[in-house]
């Protein structure tokens, strides 16, 4: 990767600590990070699981065990002055206060059923082609806009006064303020992306109360300070700034893609594989519609134009299936222990031929838990194709039918907004995955920088610093990114009859 070395600045910054609360489906963080004109490092503070719980048919998020989970991070952080504290997590799920501000009991997961058959009565009020005109967001069940019809008439919204999505949640919970951050809420189905408004036409005709959001806030707005009661709970000294920082995880994961060009793509991996682009406009289109292409927003105006894809979640419920199998249950790779050893496993899955077995991985059919090595394989058998009998074999099945979903993206992605890529930036968890990158660049035909890892975290801390001061723009943010962090390039293999299978095998899945 070249080193790009901004000219010398004309007055002179210290370093600063910022903390990042970094919110995902299956876990949280506290990260730590120091931050100045040529240092940007980060620690994990304290980790804590994300673990849903169902409770009378419905799953719900345990909110209150992820704002523990946050204080004791805090604690951890050090009694060190902080900066400044931002917090960025998933997007769509909601919690709702009545007027004293208490909390009408745990969001409710996206992966509920409730939504189920939602999308179909709204679009008779509002089509979904319009709908997408007016929104920019692609069609997902889970959606806030459906969320809130499924609650219609329940007791629970009828008794709330705020609802707050879950980074503004906690948020709320440590400053006592409340906002509602605008990267975030372009997720909703609520917002028009050209404006950076409410859709407030969409939300009448379909009775959407928009009252219920507090002020849109935007990256690197003042979300208040520490309460005292926060202060006392976590040992910090006062006065702590919380700042409003781009508050969808994957937002603030592009904010850190280190690209030192305009014609890149990203993918940020993790449980979901975000692929796309990042433009000045929402593409709107009918044909970016059927396409199912989101336009949600970004830092300092920009449109994060990219398709949801299935993701790791793939991997990790097969892991998670694996892990509760005895070693002699007949899965091939005594499960118990070898399926969990995932460098192993991804050692094995490199030996097992290319492309011999591949699933849709956008297929909504993967969305909920459970079995998925079986499914997978039934997916496989269903098409004629061999069914994955072993851990490696299953987990080849999904690497490659990732890096094909990946190659559709990007190719969708130029093709409909008449942009060109020169290369692809992983990042986020799967940067970790070599693997997966290379199988990526082989898919695509286009050279992978894979980092930083740890990409929502450190876009968390890039906004706050840039909100300090520490750091002047978007271009600054992100040479400083390539200057400190550790990325690996992956060339495409050249081998013309590998390319060919490539193609071959994105032909066979489209098909």
């Amino acid at each position: 990767m070249p080193n790009l070395n901004p000219a010398p600045r004309s007055r002179p910054r210290s370093h600063h600590r910022f903390a990042a609360i970094d919110l995902g489906a299956s876990s949280g963080r506290v990260m730590v990070a120091r931050a100045g004109p040529d240092t940007l490092d980060l620690r994990e503070a304290h980790r804590f699981t994300n673990r849903p719980v169902r409770t009378a048919g419905t799953l719900h998020w345990d909110v209150l065990s992820l704002y523990a989970g946050v204080l004791d991070g805090l604690r951890a952080a050090g009694s060190a002055p902080l900066t400044s504290i931002g917090i960025d997590g998933w997007a769509v799920d909601y919690g709702l206060l009545d007027a004293d501000g208490n909390l009408l009991g745990n969001p409710v997961h996206y992966r509920d059923t409730r939504t189920e058959g939602i999308a179909a009565r709204a679009w008779k009020t509002v089509p979904a082609t319009e709908l997408y005109a007016t929104t920019g967001v692609q069609y997902a069940p889970f959606n806030t806009l459906y969320q809130l019809l499924a609650a219609r008439g329940s007791a629970q919204l009828g008794a709330s006064k705020h609802l707050l999505l879950v980074p503004d949640l906690l948020t709320y919970w440590l400053t006592g303020e409340l906002g509602t951050e605008l990267t975030n809420a372009s997720t909703t189905q609520l917002i028009d992306p050209g404006t950076g408004d409410w859709s407030r036409g969409v939300a009448s005709r379909l009775g959407i109360d928009l009252g219920l959001f507090p002020p849109l806030r935007r990256p690197g707005d003042s979300a208040g300070h520490l309460l005292p009661q926060v202060l006392d709970d976590t040992g910090l000294a006062s006065p702590v700034p919380v700042t409003t920082v781009a508050s969808h995880d994957t937002a603030s994961a592009v904010a850190a893609v280190p690209a030192t060009t305009e014609n890149f793509a990203y993918i940020c991996t993790g449980t979901w594989s975000l692929a796309g682009l990042e433009l000045t406009a929402p593409v709107r289109t009918e044909e970016s519609r059927e396409a199912n292409f989101t336009n949600e927003l970004g830092i300092d105006g920009t449109v994060r134009y990219l398709r949801n894809i299935m993701g790791l979640w793939l991997l990790q419920e097969c892991l998670r299936t694996w892990a509760t199998e005895t070693p002699n249950s007949g899965t091939g790779t005594g499960a118990g222990s070898g399926a969990a050893d995932l460098e192993t496993l991804l050692h094995e899955a490199a030996g097992v031929p290319a492309l011999r077995s591949l699933v849709d991985a956008a297929d909504p059919a993967f969305l909920a838990p459970g079995d998925m090595p079986q499914r997978i394989a039934r997916a496989c058998a269903a098409t004629g194709q061999p069914a994955p009998g072993t851990p490696a074999e299953t987990t080849r099945c999904i690497l490659d039918s990732l890096a094909l979903a990946h190659r559709r993206a990007i190719e969708d992605a130029q093709r409909l907004t008449d942009r060109s890529v020169d290369v692809v930036h992983i990042v986020g968890g799967g940067a970790r995955n070599a693997l997966l990158c290379q199988l990526t660049a082989d898919a695509c035909g286009l050279p992978v920088v894979a980092g930083p890892a740890e990409a929502a975290a450190l876009g968390n801390v890039l906004v706050q610093a840039r909100a300090q001061g520490v750091i002047r723009d978007r271009h600054e943010m992100r040479a400083l990114l390539v200057r400190t962090q550790q990325l690996t390039r992956y060339e495409p293999t050249g081998d013309p009859a590998r390319r060919v299978a490539w193609d071959e095998a994105a032909r066979r899945v489209a098909a």
